[in-house]
C-alpha cells in the first residue's frame, strides 16, 4: 500500500522541482498562468510526474525553435511559399481556415501586408517570427499538428499566424509563422524564458493527445550539446561557414546552470530517499542513477580525476583549476543513505 507523503518531502520537491522543471514560473514576465499551481500536494504530484517522465520513462523532448523571421513582406511571402511548398501543402491560419494553392498564398500575404500596420516589401525590423515545433521520428504527425494548433491558440493569441505540417521528412514537425504586431498593436519579442515556456506548453498539449513528451532544459538533463543555429547549418552546407561553433557549451553561465541543476537533483533525491513511501525511495535511486550518467556529471568526474593526477606546482600550491573543482565539489551536498533503506550513492 502506498503511504501518504510527508508535507516536508512535498515541500522539498516543490522548492527544488520548480528550479528544475518550471523556470518560466520565476523568469518570464508573462500573463500566462504558472505551470506549477494549486495546493502543496498537487504541486508535489506534478513534480513527481515530471521526475518519473525524465529519469525513468526518458520521455522524448520537444523542440520549439525560432528559425528566423521576415524583415519585410517579400521575405515573409517567400517563407509562406517555402513552408507550403508553393501551395502544394495545405496551410491553416489563426481563424481556423485551411487553404492551399498559389492564389490562396498570395491572398494570405495581402492580408498580412494590409491587415494592421502596413508592412513594406523591405523593413528595418522583424515583422514576423518563424517557429518550428518538432518531435522525434515515429511520433504521430496528426497529434503534433493538433498540439501545435493548441499551442498557437494559447501562446500566440492576438496575433495572426499560419501553420503547415511537414510529415514527409524524418522528424514530423510544424512550421509556424506569426505576425510580430498583435491586434492590440503590441509586438512579439520572445526571450529565452519565453522559449522555455513555449516548450512547456507544447509538451503539455502533446500529453493531452496521449503523446509522451517532456520539455526539460539542457541544464536539467546535464546536456552539453551546443545546437547550431539554422544560418550556420545552411552556411556549412554551402561551404561558406568559416568558424563552426563548439560542439559543447563551455561558457561560465551554462556551467553554472548545470551545477545548480545537480544541486537541485541532489536535494530532491535526498528528500525522496527519506520518504516512508517505497515508491518515493525507488524513485530516489532512479534519480541518483540518472544524474550520475548525465554527460555533464561524467565530464565533471573526468575533470576532477584529471586534476587529482596533476602534480603540484613547485611552490606546493595546487593548480587553480583543481582548487576550483574542489571548491565546487565541497559546496555541493552529497546524497546520504537513509537508515534501513536503499542507499543512494554519493555523487562525485
Amino acid at each position: 500500500m502506498t503511504m501518504t507523503s510527508s508535507p516536508n518531502i512535498d515541500g522539498v520537491l516543490v522548492q527544488w522541482g520548480e528550479r528544475l522543471f518550471y523556470p518560466a514560473n520565476r523568469m518570464a514576465r508573462t500573463a500566462s498562468p504558472a505551470r506549477l499551481s494549486g495546493g502543496l500536494g498537487k504541486r508535489a504530484a506534478a513534480v513527481r510526474a515530471r521526475i518519473q517522465a525524465t529519469v525513468v520513462q526518458r520521455a522524448p523532448q520537444v523542440m520549439v525553435k525560432v528559425t528566423g523571421g521576415g524583415r519585410g513582406m517579400a521575405a515573409i511571402a517567400a517563407h509562406f511559399r517555402y513552408i507550403a511548398k508553393a501551395g502544394r501543402l495545405p496551410f491553416e491560419d489563426d481563424r481556423g481556415v485551411v487553404e492551399e494553392g498559389k492564389e490562396a498564398l498570395r491572398d494570405l500575404a495581402w492580408q498580412w501586408q494590409y491587415g494592421g500596420s502596413y508592412i513594406g516589401e523591405v523593413s528595418h525590423r522583424r515583422e514576423a517570427f518563424n517557429i518550428m515545433l518538432s518531435m522525434p521520428s515515429g511520433t504521430d504527425p496528426l497529434s503534433i499538428q493538433r498540439a501545435a494548433r493548441e499551442f498557437a491558440q494559447a501562446e500566440l493569441a492576438g496575433h495572426r499566424w499560419v501553420m503547415v505540417l511537414h510529415d514527409h521528412q524524418a522528424n514530423p514537425h510544424v512550421h509556424l509563422s506569426v505576425r510580430a504586431e498583435g491586434r492590440d498593436g503590441k509586438r512579439l519579442n520572445p526571450r529565452k524564458a519565453d522559449l522555455q515556456r513555449w516548450r512547456e506548453t507544447f509538451a503539455e498539449k502533446l500529453r493531452g493527445w496521449g503523446i509522451e513528451a517532456e520539455a526539460t532544459r539542457q541544464a536539467t538533463r546535464g546536456q552539453l550539446r551546443n545546437y547550431e543555429p539554422l544560418w550556420c547549418i545552411k552556411a556549412a552546407e554551402a561551404g561558406r561557414l568559416r568558424s563552426p561553433r563548439e560542439k559543447a557549451k563551455s561558457g561560465s553561465s551554462s556551467e553554472r546552470s548545470r551545477k545548480e541543476a545537480i544541486v537541485a537533483w541532489t536535494h530532491i533525491a535526498r528528500g525522496l530517499a527519506g520518504s516512508d513511501d517505497a515508491v518515493d525511495r525507488a524513485l530516489a535511486e532512479s534519480v541518483d542513477r540518472y544524474v550520475r550518467t548525465t554527460p555533464f556529471a561524467l565530464e565533471y568526474s573526468q575533470r576532477l580525476e584529471k586534476h587529482r593526477e596533476q602534480p603540484r606546482l613547485i611552490s606546493g600550491r595546487e593548480p587553480a583549476p583543481a582548487l576550483e573543482a574542489v571548491r565546487v565539489a565541497k559546496q555541493q551536498p552529497t546524497l546520504a543513505p537513509a537508515p534501513r533503506r536503499p542507499e543512494i550513492e554519493r555523487q562525485r
